[in-house]
């Protein structure tokens, strides 16, 4: 995995697209995590979710270095968590990224915590990410080289089955 990525436009040609979906490293639950109930808080499902966009976001070119050289970043700007299964301490976790659409100053991803050994779905996350100018601190669209490289990729994440939960609401149930 890529540690540090100058987002220039000759680093991002020679740099693979991430495979679809993108998996994360293998994560660990941390003791503080664990709440009352004995299982993972619902925070940290999000913190988790959060450092596998990041792990992402370095194959995009739009990482830390990308903020700091082109001062460009992203801010989420909306999420809906569903929490269908609870993942323990000692529970390895790794996160599959799926990058749905785009346009020139949004992403749309979807994640899925999964059990790391056993492969059962713990979690999922949908998001909308807006781009940033963080010289103005407002919503900017992407570079040329950065779109192009999110569009292969969007492209090649459309090739994958889609996983389920895309779309949903948050509502009372119909009687």
């Amino acid at each position: 995995m890529m540690t540090s990525a100058v987002a220039d436009e000759n680093s991002l040609k020679d740099m693979p697209l991430p495979p679809a979906p993108f998996l994360s490293s293998v994560m660990q639950i941390e003791p503080q995590w664990i709440d009352y109930n004995g299982h993972l808080n619902m925070a940290y499902y999000n913190v988790m979710m959060d450092r596998a966009i990041d792990q992402m976001w370095l194959h995009l070119g739009i990482g830390p270095a990308y903020m700091k050289e082109r001062h460009g970043s992203t801010f989420t700007a909306e999420a809906h968590v569903r929490y269908l299964r609870e993942i323990h301490l000692g529970d390895p976790v790794q996160i599959s990224v799926y990058l749905l659409g785009h346009d020139e100053k949004r992403l749309h991803t979807f994640e899925e915590l999964r059990h790391a050994t056993e492969g059962w779905l713990s979690a999922t996350s949908e998001n909308m990410t807006l781009h940033m100018d963080m010289k103005a601190r407002k919503v900017a669209p992407f570079p040329p080289d950065i779109r192009e490289r999110i569009e292969a990729v969007v492209a090649s994440h459309a090739a994958v089955p889609r996983p389920e939960g895309i779309g949903r609401t948050v509502a009372m149930p119909k009687k």
